[in-house]
């Protein structure tokens, strides 16, 4: 029997599962897809927030600041790519500039460290690419980017190094209450265990019902974005918002940790969880809308658009919490923007949420808190050279748009918890990321994949389950 099943293994799962593996428990997270963070974790702004622009005494500006807090160790002990870049909000009309001093009160309020008001002319000076139709700028010091599925592997496989069980292609159908506990279903599985932790993202008003009188309901929210090449990756040095709306914090442009440009999202209501389209009307938007603060960028050096979906509810805080009637089912749900910066922290306040409501564990001794990943181009090059002369596979660029080599694909392989999929590799290392997409190295990352786990071919997959990528096999030069 489990002591606790995490439904959903997104950023908040993940994190979650770092926190508690630390404590003497028998924990499982059982994930409906075929990998870590494959939802809405995948495909986001990638931005750590400051904490300006939640509603003070909300659960969102507590997890955010402190989640924010929690980022820059956390990254440096887990080999995560991150970078405290600052942030501004800009104002177009007299009307924003009361929006910008409004966040500015707010962000004081919920403790965010070193917020300053800037005038138009120092704004442009710290950011000279920005429009001069400006007339003032919110400055959060202590803004920042990530890799946001290099954070939740990184997790993930913290809480696995410290016991933690992960069971993927394990979608969740039923979780009856027992005497005990629960009995939940997964791909045909019953899992015992005395605690369920829902953080099902887009799914959680289901997982939900399944065990608990209906509560919320998922409203799916869909935003578009581009990503443009590293040669638009100084455009701007901070992560550029506009003054936020009813309908989330607007378009931003920013650079990446890889060193590319994101521009994006608009904000579009779905009717499905898993609607990860785009489309030319909401891309147009989104265009117009980033020109608002910066025409420097050239479009014509996009090299990828993707969607991704908010976990939005009719509730404007997150659902964090044991759920009344039903002892033992706790909810992290409605998680949207500031889901991200806030998942360490949800995940470091957990076991006191659990104490709470009778469930407390011992701390274990000895836990593992860092993981060691080489990143071979941001090396020097006598650090490269002691790398290849350790292991010649580190010699061996397979990605030639990132600089990725084989040693790094054949580390990612042989790690905890090990990708089985072209874009797992590609979410490990940064391979396929780059100008080309994986069209270089693609069949070579398959080639990798099948030798160092001993695959066949045709049962590799690229992103989700049924994704293959060869149909048949070749005999005589004939299908």
């Amino acid at each position: 029997m489990y002591d606790v099943v995490i439904v959903g293994a997104g950023v908040v799962g993940c994190s979650v599962a770092a926190y508690l593996s630390r404590y003497q428990m028998k924990l499982a997270v059982l994930e409906k897809e075929n990998d870590v963070s494959m939802g809405s974790t995948r495909a986001n702004s990638a931005i750590v927030h400051a904490g300006y622009d939640p509603l003070p005494g909300t659960l969102m500006a507590k997890y955010n600041v402190r989640g924010s807090q929690l980022y820059p160790e956390l990254c440096e002990k887990l080999s995560v790519p991150f970078q405290q870049i600052g942030s501004f909000v800009l104002a177009f009309s007299p009307e924003e500039d009361k929006t910008v001093q409004k966040l500015y009160d707010r962000g004081v309020a919920n403790g965010v460290e070193g917020l300053r008001i800037l005038s138009k002319e120092e704004t442009l000076k710290m950011e000279p690419a920005l429009s001069d139709k400006i007339t003032s700028a919110l400055y959060a010091p202590t803004g920042a980017i990530v890799s946001p599925w290099k954070f939740t592997i990184a997790m993930a496989e913290n809480a696995c190094e410290n016991g933690s069980e992960f069971f993927f292609d394990h979608p969740v159908t039923a979780i009856e209450k027992t005497e005990n506990g629960f009995r939940v279903t997964a791909d045909g599985e019953t899992f015992e265990t005395r605690v369920v932790i829902n953080a099902a993202g887009t799914h959680s008003d289901q997982i939900n019902d399944m065990a608990a009188p209906h509560s919320f309901t998922i409203h799916p929210n869909k935003g578009q974005y581009y990503v443009l090449d590293k040669n638009q990756g100084q455009v701007v040095h901070s992560v550029i918002f506009q003054c936020p709306s009813k309908v989330g914090k607007g378009v931003l442009v920013s650079p990446t940790v890889d060193g590319n440009l994101i521009v994006g999202p608009d904000a579009v209501d779905v009717s499905s969880p898993d609607d990860c389209s785009t489309d030319r009307e909401g891309l147009q938007f989104v265009v117009n809308q980033a020109m608002r603060s910066t025409s420097a960028f050239n479009l014509r050096e996009a090299i990828r658009n993707f969607a991704g979906v908010r976990a939005a509810t009719e509730i404007d805080d997150f659902i964090i919490g044991p759920v009344d009637g039903v002892p033992g089912f706790f909810n992290l749900a409605g998680i949207k923007s500031p889901g991200l910066t806030s998942a360490p922290a949800i995940g470091e306040d957990m076991p006191r949420i659990l104490a709470e409501s009778g469930y407390t564990f011992p701390k274990k001794e000895n836990c593992i808190d860092r993981r060691e990943a080489v990143i071979f181009h941001t090396l020097s090059h006598e650090e490269r050279a002691e790398m290849v002369k350790k292991n010649p596979l580190y010699g061996r660029v397979i990605c030639r748009c990132e600089t990725i080599t084989e040693g790094e694909i054949v580390d990612a392989l042989h790690r905890p918890l090990p990708p089985h999929t072209i874009d797992g590799v590609k979410r490990r290392c940064g391979c396929g990321l780059g100008r080309c997409q994986g069209g270089f190295c693609g069949p070579r990352v398959q080639e990798i994949i099948a030798r160092e786990l001993n695959l066949n071919y045709m049962d590799i997959e690229k992103d989700k389950t049924g994704s293959y990528i060869l149909l048949a096999e070749t005999k005589g030069g004939e299908l």
